[in-house]
């Protein structure tokens, strides 16, 4: 009976001290299912360390930013909230309502183990003010097994020009040959990708890095933005407003050949049971050479003057980065850990072939939301989706493009 009462008591005593932990209620819009298996992960490192995990999943990047925003001017900021790594947190950082990071980036050698497009943009005026989870990689071309064998396609395309005669054999067997979300961010990946594709490293940094007028305005850009026009021909009737996990759906089911898409792509395939290199294919890039357009995302921590929420965040900093939630979190995910000594040995096959690239740093590059504020980001998703969807001149299209660009 002593036995039995100390072993009850120890339970008691244990669940008391877990419930007295820090609590963490944490904002992101990981509401996929690929996703929402990927942060459990998360969330059940937290709650394995001693603290409790409130998710607040809200479907939609642009839905979530904007409720953590209104919270935090409401003086009811989450702990912890998603944002991407890109200059989407500039302006909270300016009014100083995150908690600055710099003790952990010293102690985890941020500045040589994490890529420079990710460091510049999570570095402030020289502070931290966010913990990266991962490394994404936006134009990814995945492809489906059974369409291309379908299509008879026997060889994986390794240029611009192989690739628009697969959607045409695809188109000519009777499949949708691109799954494309009609929706403007999805548009701008498509252009990223015939920018990154036909361009190159230094065209496409010329564009959405510097601006550079007579770069945006050159015959280059022309016929990059003539290729991105072709893509719609090669998309089905339904796609306006479809979201991109519909457009992987519909890669999983056979019904379509190819998307191009981030890296999070796989965590449906994934979800879905498939293996890489078996009912799905995935390339990097169309080119030995071509740029690897890296994002990703991080969490920000709101400030408070709260002890609870202090040791609340000070907890999941450290759970966060613990290299075994990096890693188990990223396998789900389909991105990679964003540190360069990170073990990618247990990752799948497309994802090792990412590492890969990674560790030449000259192929190393931001996505578009890295280089551009929200208001230019806009301005550019605007041009390309309006040209995406009317009729619209070539000319006049470049003309946006150059304009959106401009300030």
């Amino acid at each position: 009976m002593l036995k039995q009462f100390l072993a009850c008591a120890m339970a008691l005593g244990a669940a008391t001290a877990q419930a007295s932990g820090p609590s963490a209620e944490v904002i992101h819009w990981w509401t996929s299912g690929g996703e929402s298996a990927a942060v459990k992960q998360l969330a059940n490192a937290y709650r394995a360390a001693g603290g409790t995990w409130i998710d607040t999943a809200i479907a939609g990047g642009d839905q979530a930013r904007a409720v953590t925003l209104n919270r935090m001017v409401g003086g009811q900021a989450p702990t912890a909230a998603q944002f991407n790594i890109s200059k989407q947190f500039l302006d909270i950082v300016d009014q100083e309502m995150l908690v600055p990071l710099d003790d952990i980036a010293r102690q985890e050698h941020w500045d040589t183990t994490l890529p420079e497009p990710i460091v510049n943009a999570i570095r402030i005026e020289g502070h931290y003010y966010a913990i990266p989870m991962n490394i994404h990689m936006q134009t990814w071309i995945w492809y489906s097994k059974a369409a291309f064998k379908k299509a008879g396609i026997s060889k994986e395309p390794a240029t611009v020009d192989e690739l628009f005669a697969a959607l045409d054999k695809l188109k000519t067997a009777g499949l949708v040959p691109l799954a494309h979300g009609g929706q403007a961010w999805q548009e701008h990946i498509l252009f990223a990708s015939m920018l990154a594709n036909m361009g190159g490293r230094q065209l496409y940094l010329q564009v959405m890095r510097d601006r550079d007028q007579r770069a945006i305005n050159s015959d280059a850009v022309r016929k990059v933005l003539l290729a991105y026009k072709r893509l719609q021909s090669y998309v089905d009737p339904a796609s306006p407003g479809r979201n991109w996990n519909d457009a992987t759906a519909m890669l999983v089911s056979g019904r379509a050949g190819v998307q191009i898409m981030g890296d999070w792509a796989k965590g449906e395939f994934s979800n879905a049971k498939m293996e890489p290199g078996v009912q799905y294919g995935c390339i990097p890039g169309l080119g030995a050479n071509s740029p690897y357009l890296i994002q990703g995302d991080a969490f920000v921590f709101p400030r408070s003057d709260r002890t609870q929420v202090q040791q609340a965040q000070k907890l999941m900093e450290k759970v966060l980065l613990a290299p075994a939630t990096q890693v188990s979190f990223n396998k789900l995910k389909g991105s990679l850990p964003p540190r360069s000594d990170a073990d990618t040995s247990q990752l799948d096959a497309c994802a090792r072939a990412g590492a890969a690239i990674m560790r030449d740093r000259n192929r190393q590059v931001g996505a578009p939301e890295i280089y551009l504020t929200p208001d230019q980001n806009g301005a550019v998703q605007d041009a390309l989706t309006a040209y995406w969807n009317t009729s619209m001149p070539v000319e006049k299209a470049q003309k946006a493009l150059a304009a959106a660009l401009r300030n």
